[in-house]
């Protein structure tokens, strides 16, 4: 197929194991055939003979979990895609997930206002399992915090609320990725300069307690 100019180095990753059927609806759909045919239609639309991260959106429970992670492996050793990831698990599935094939990623729920997702990172940990946090801003509510110690962290580092949510991120695990979403250049710009920032002991303890 004609293959879109993506720059050298650049990680394609994308999701499948759901469809549409409404506005607003969405139906997991984890059968082999499903998701062989979800990911052979991302790689038309990337234009690509690769996907470099496919992540299972959702575990679909009429389907072993064998199955379709199988499926997954297949198209893996098909050369379609280069690592698996899964999305929205529980620790025991991970573990079970681990036992089946390697799993380079986990997407779930995870910010400094909610920890829930504590012991998947903790496994995630152990297993060198790429954790990639959505909602790492709190949908927003870390973005515009104000009088707490979120706040005081961000004024004495001349930074926004929302950086040192993702700077935390950062600091709280060597295996933590956050993926905040954008709305301009100019946003994408104050996500990335998160990374420079360096928090101290003390930083990470004030804003630890917040959780």
């Amino acid at each position: 197929m004609p293959q879109h100019p993506y720059p050298a180095g650049l990680v394609i990753a994308t999701k499948g194991g759901v469809v549409r059927t409404g506005p607003d609806r969405w139906h997991v759909a984890g059968r082999p055939e499903d998701l062989r045919a979800m990911c052979e239609a991302s790689l038309r639309r990337l234009r690509t003979d690769t996907l470099d991260l496919y992540q299972l959106h959702r575990l679909d429970p009429r389907v072993p979990m064998a199955d379709q992670l199988g499926a997954l492996r297949e198209l893996q050793e098909a050369g379609k895609i280069r690592h698996i990831g899964l999305d929205s698990v529980t620790a025991d599935e991970l573990a079970r997930a681990q036992d089946i094939t390697p799993i380079a990623s986990v997407q779930n729920r995870y910010n400094l206002l909610d920890r829930a997702a504590e012991d998947v990172l903790t496994l995630c940990e152990q297993h060198g399992t790429a954790f990639l946090p959505w909602f790492p801003l709190g949908n927003g509510a870390l973005t515009d915090d104000a009088g707490t110690a979120l706040a005081a962290v961000a004024a004495r580092h001349d930074a926004t609320p929302g950086q040192i949510a993702l700077a935390w991120l950062l600091h709280r695990s060597p295996v933590l990725f956050p993926t905040p979403g954008t709305s301009s250049p100019d946003h994408l710009d104050e996500n990335l300069a998160a990374a420079g920032i360096a928090l101290t002991e003390g930083d990470m303890a004030r804003l630890d307690a917040l959780g």
